[in-house]
């Protein structure tokens, strides 16, 4: 049986708050735990939590520790399944050169922002790239207030933003990347 071929990177910085600043955001439990699943659910081969504060990346260690070796490993041996596609790298650049992608990646952003840089890509040319297995497609998604435009200059494409049905649109990480995954992975536009 095929498989699909993609990552995910939870971009922590750069990042914008709410006024437009570049930051750093924090990483959360729930992201770690919810984005291995998904990974693991739809065939991808890794998440990676992209920060380059250092207490952070030993926190997602910890976790993923726990739940490996602790309590956690009786108490929910499944749990480590999914957490075996978790990553942790400083920048994007780092995490291109540890998976050995140099040459086969094409950086695909998402922001719920229109009109940025770089060039949009259907949903549909999305699931292509991930089922053709030609290149290796990894899917940016951005914490905070979304990816600053400095990090989007420098990918190759970006989808759509998600649309719901009201002008509101700021979805937490978790539910963008399911949508994304979803469409991308299964092909099930909107």
């Amino acid at each position: 049986m095929r498989r699909p071929n993609f990552g995910l990177a939870v971009i922590h910085h750069p990042v914008y708050d709410k006024n437009r600043r570049e930051i750093v955001a924090s990483i959360t439990n729930l992201d770690i735990h919810d984005l291995s699943r998904l990974t693991k659910t739809y065939g991808g081969s890794f998440v990676a939590m992209v920060t380059p504060i250092r207490a952070q990346q030993e926190m997602i260690q910890r976790i993923i520790d726990h739940w490996r070796t602790g309590f956690g490993s009786r108490y929910n041996p499944t749990r480590f399944e999914a957490l075996e596609v978790v990553r942790v790298a400083s920048t994007l650049e780092e995490l291109v050169k540890e998976e050995g992608l140099r040459e086969k990646v094409v950086l695909v952003a998402t922001s719920a922002r229109r009109g940025e840089s770089p060039k949009q890509i259907t949903w549909r040319d999305a699931h292509k790239m991930v089922w053709e297995g030609e290149v290796f497609p990894l899917f940016l998604l951005g914490t905070g207030w979304g990816i600053s435009e400095r990090l989007l200059r420098g990918c190759h494409y970006r989808l759509p933003p998600i649309e719901g049905v009201d002008s509101y649109n700021h979805l937490s990480v978790r539910c963008a990347a399911a949508i994304i995954v979803d469409r991308v992975v299964a092909g099930r536009e909107r």
